[in-house]
Formats: C-alpha cells, structure tokens, sequence
C-alpha cells in the first residue's frame, strides 16, 4: 500500500466488420490512469473526455478497483486516483473498455499483483458485457475471443508490420446501448452464414499476413447494416472507401468512427482522407481523421515509491499526449 501505481491503457477498435464481439484490434491512442492509497477518496481528471464523468465513489474506476480488492480479500477504502485520456467518449474507440481495463490492472498492481491476466481478463469481459474490447486493451495486438456468458477465450494475433488505419471521428457521440438497440432480435441463416465465412477469411488473413484480402473478408451482414442510418455517409464509406486505397473498411465498434485499414508507405490512399471527411461533410457531419498503428501491447504499468516525490501525471505525459 506504499506504492503509487501508474498505467497507460491503449484504444481498441472492435468488430473489424464481420466479427461482431469477437474480434478487437489496440490502437495506438492512449488513456492514463494513477492510483495509490489514500485516507480520503479523490480524483483529477484531466482533458476534455473526462467531463462530466463522477468525481465520486460512484466513479466507475473506482468501482472497478474494489472488485478487484474484493477478489483478492483486501482493503483499500479510499483511493486517489488521477486520470488523463485521449481516447473520446462514446465514439467507437473502446473509451469504456479503456477505463476498465486500467483500473483493473492499476488496482491488481497496487496490491502486489495477486491476480492474474486471465482473471482480469474474465473480470473485464463481465463488466463491458463482451471480449472484444477490453481483451484488445488488455493484451494489445488483433485479439480473437469468445465469450459463453461465463468464460473468455481467446487468441492474441501480431498484426502484420505494414497494417495501419485511417479513422474518421464524427463530432457527436453514439451510445453503444442505442447502436445495440437498432439490431435484430433474428438475422437468416443466410446472413449467419455470411457472417461466419467473412470473419473466418478475415482471421486466417490476419494471422497470415494476406493483407490483399481484408477487402473482401470485412463485410458484415450482422450488424453494420442496421446500425447505417445512425451513421449518415457510413454506407458509402463502407462501399467505396477501397476506390481510394483503403485495404477495407468498417464501423468502429458501435461507432460512430469509422475506420479504413491501410498499408503503411502505400502511396495508394492519397484521396483516402479526404474522401471521409468529404462524405461526412455532405451529410453534414464534421469529424476529425487520425492516423493509428496497431498497439502490439497492453499496458505499461509503472510502480514508485508513494514517498518518492510524486509528479504531476500532465507532466509526466506531456511528450505523449496527442489531442
């Protein structure tokens, strides 16, 4: 309990089209999360994606870090607890896997550890209610899992060294329980089948590095389709964004960000930026594009000396901050 803990938690990207819950790709956009013992409960929350969260014990990394204290039969009432994130909220970008996962591990390294991986990774699913997320921020890398309700799987895949993405982030937010309401309740067998074959191709191109055929294997039938008119311009992003170099293309997450993969040094996706901002803007959504790489880890956990003079965490990540 003399230590104070910090970790980055990296983004995460979620579906990659056809692979609904399952499939989760790290980012290279990250959240920072500091925690150390304290006689009375506080937090800092730095950056404009952390307005409006609690700054109370209903805080949700707060939460988070006393199940894991209650798994691991110790106590550790009050808490300070700082935060810095420049992953926005509600916009596909694993936002909430993030705040997760960080709190989870940086609550498990304060007390020396006594979790392991695995448990973290079984606790996460259950709190984000899926895998795909929060199993991509926590083991970093493309990550194919499954979840029966009761137990994660999954298989950590190294993405192959030329694969990047171009995101487009709408101005507004998307709540995954509004995207998760405009699903069926029922697809057809057809769509089902279409679905497994799509995710099973875009797997095996993963892990093989057939980077020629992500185009074809990111259609999706599941869920994109229905999820579309919360998106204007996303149906036409999602159809021709390959006219302009993108490998493939598919909603983030529940969105609303879209994310094209691309081959890193191709000179092919020139018109590919401007093609995004351009089919949002005719629809009348402005957005910001970034360019991320695949984040090949899960987070960095850094442990000092609670006595040792304690650093600003702006401070201590000004070098790194992006947004």
């Amino acid at each position: 309990m003399n230590n104070r803990v910090i970790v980055k938690v990296p983004a995460s990207t979620a579906n990659l089209g056809p692979g609904f819950d399952t499939l989760g790709m790290a980012l290279s956009l990250y959240a920072w999360i500091e925690m150390s013992a304290a006689e009375k409960t506080t937090f800092r929350l730095f950056g404009d994606n952390m307005q409006g969260i609690p700054t109370d014990k209903s805080n949700l990394l707060y939460e988070v870090a006393q199940l894991v204290f209650d798994e691991a039969g110790v106590s550790v009432p009050e808490l300070e607890v700082a935060m810095y994130s420049d992953i926005p909220l509600a916009r596909g970008l694993g936002s909430s896997a993030t705040a997760i996962v960080g709190a989870l591990v940086a609550a498990n390294a304060l007390i020396g550890g006594p979790l392991s991986d695995d448990k973290l990774f079984q606790l996460a699913t259950k709190l984000e209610g899926h895998p795909d997320n929060v199993g991509a921020s926590l083991f970093g890398g493309i990550v194919v899992s499954a979840w029966d309700g009761e137990r994660a799987d999954y298989v950590k895949l190294t993405p192959h060294a030329k694969l990047e993405t171009l995101v487009a982030i709408p101005a507004f937010q998307l709540s995954t329980e509004k995207a998760r309401h405009a699903l069926p309740s029922q697809i057809s067998m057809a769509d089902a089948v279409f679905n497994v074959g799509r995710s099973s191709l875009l797997v095996a191109a993963l892990a093989s590095g057939e980077l020629g055929l992500i185009r074809h294997a990111m259609r999706d039938r599941l869920h994109q389709p229905y999820r579309a008119p919360l998106i204007p311009g996303m149906s036409t992003i999602l159809e021709h964004a390959t006219e302009y170099g993108a490998l493939g293309a598919a909603l983030s997450g529940a969105g609303p960000t879209l994310i094209a993969f691309v081959e890193a040094g191709s000179k092919n996706d020139s018109g590919l930026e401007p093609f995004l901002l351009g089919t949002l803007k005719q629809e009348g959504i402005a957005a910001e594009t970034m360019r991320l790489k695949p984040c090949l880890d899960g987070p960095v956990i850094t442990v000092e000396d609670i006595a040792s003079p304690a650093q600003d965490l702006m401070d201590r990540i000004k070098g790194e901050v992006v947004r």
